[in-house]
């Protein structure tokens, strides 16, 4: 059976996201659809809308065959790493092709681009360390020093989110020397950041989340962008544990982390670098809310993105020991659900797969493991009453999801 893996967070899972994963099985004949999918917490450090568990149903009803958790330990990281621990599930689970979205939509760019880098690494890195110490943010750094450096032939832009998530998976391809071949699908209509609805059908994933917690919060005005499967799980789910997950769930947790920290237990939680403890500890007594601490947090140097990333570990009790690590891949394949034609996959290829496949916590014990428990009992805390209680015991108690035809 022939399969072709993605890396996701669906967060919502969109019309955007069908498309993909449709493309993705056409353009590469695959019988069998993988996905990497972060877990309660997010690349771009904050908390998922709802669940993996209630993320898995809609990834599965919408045609994923299995949906495999990319640990807290990846999937909460800048690009680099966050691209390292998905090629090493996607690939260790038998993945032919690696298929991702981009705004470049051509391999053969990204193969260049590439080829380049590696050509120029000393003068690149060079650059890098010069526009970040003139104050800029690392990400703005490394597309300025690309900028710097790049011939007017077409490279890919470095500066849009999935092409650099494009560049880092195709690299870790390289670096694991995986079998995966890469495959790039030009993303439709709406870009990663877009806050605003950009067409009849298909909306990013960040204007869903705006329209969903707005003034209004109706949960109809974004009916036409998901599939119906998804706007059910997203009905069910607040129904089920009161509402959606958002950082202002959480601030008053994290308004306690810090104002009983000193700056040098700060000092000790991942990221958290260059003397930032003191501006998170000046600002956390003075904000009535996450928005307003992040607004007072923020500077040119850090980029929203990076602070979130700050927040979570902090809030997560995540120190440098537990996240610095050589290990750039991962330990275990850990399932969270899959349709029939996926156990059929399972069932004939688990022998081969080159790390173990956990479906049960109480089987298997791993450092990652253990971070990704700590973290959903974070998770559970965005809720109160009944539903926090369901979100405690889902970590342990529920096996993974096996979708029925």
């Amino acid at each position: 059976m022939k399969a072709v893996g993605v890396v996701v967070e669906y967060n919502p899972f969109h019309n955007g996201h069908l498309y993909h994963l449709q493309q993705a099985k056409e353009q590469t004949g695959a019988d069998v659809s993988i996905a990497a999918m972060s877990g309660n917490f997010l690349q771009r450090g904050e908390p998922a809308l709802v669940s993996k568990w209630a993320r898995t149903r809609m990834a599965l009803a919408a045609g994923v065959d299995i949906v495999f958790e990319l640990p807290y330990r990846f999937a909460t990281q800048h690009a680099e790493t966050f691209a390292e621990g998905s090629v090493s599930i996607l690939s260790a689970a038998g993945c032919d092709t690696l298929c991702f979205g981009s705004e470049s939509g051509e391999l053969e760019s990204f193969q260049k681009t590439i080829v380049f880098l590696e050509a120029n690494d000393e003068a690149f890195q060079e650059k890098i360390k010069f526009y970040t110490g003139e104050g800029h943010s690392y990400p703005k750094s490394i597309a300025l020093a690309f900028q710097s450096l790049a011939p007017s032939e077409s490279f890919i832009d470095i500066s849009r989110p999935n092409n650099i998530l494009g560049l880092h998976y195709i690299q870790a391809i390289i670096s694991q020397k995986s079998s995966m071949k890469p495959e790039t699908i030009t993303r439709k209509n709406a870009g990663y950041h877009d806050e605003h609805f950009a067409s009849a059908t298909i909306a990013s994933a960040t204007s869903i989340r705006k329209a969903l917690f707005g003034a209004a919060g109706e949960i109809e005005t974004i009916k036409q962008y998901v599939p119906e499967t998804t706007y059910e799980q997203l009905i069910n789910y607040r129904e089920q544990y009161g509402g959606f997950h958002s950082w202002e769930n959480y601030w008053p947790l994290l308004k306690y982390k810090l104002l009983q920290s000193t700056s040098s237990q700060l000092r000790e939680f991942y990221e958290v670098e260059e003397g930032l403890e003191n501006r998170l500890l000046a600002a956390a007594g003075s904000s009535d809310s996450f928005q307003q601490f992040m607004e007072s947090i923020k500077t040119k140097r850090y980029t929203w993105t990076r602070l979130q990333r700050v927040c979570l570990h902090i809030l997560t009790n995540t120190r440098k020991e537990t996240m610095k690590t050589s290990r750039k891949t991962a330990n275990y394949l850990r399932l969270l659900g899959a349709t029939e034609k996926g156990r059929s996959y399972l069932n004939t290829m688990k022998k081969d797969f080159s790390l173990p496949l956990v479906s049960k916590l109480s089987g298997f014990t791993d450092p990652d493991i253990e971070l990704d428990i700590k973290a959903s009992k974070i998770y559970a805390l965005g809720q109160s009453g009944k539903g926090q209680e369901q979100l405690l015991s889902e970590e342990f108690g529920r096996p993974p999801i096996m979708l029925k035809s």
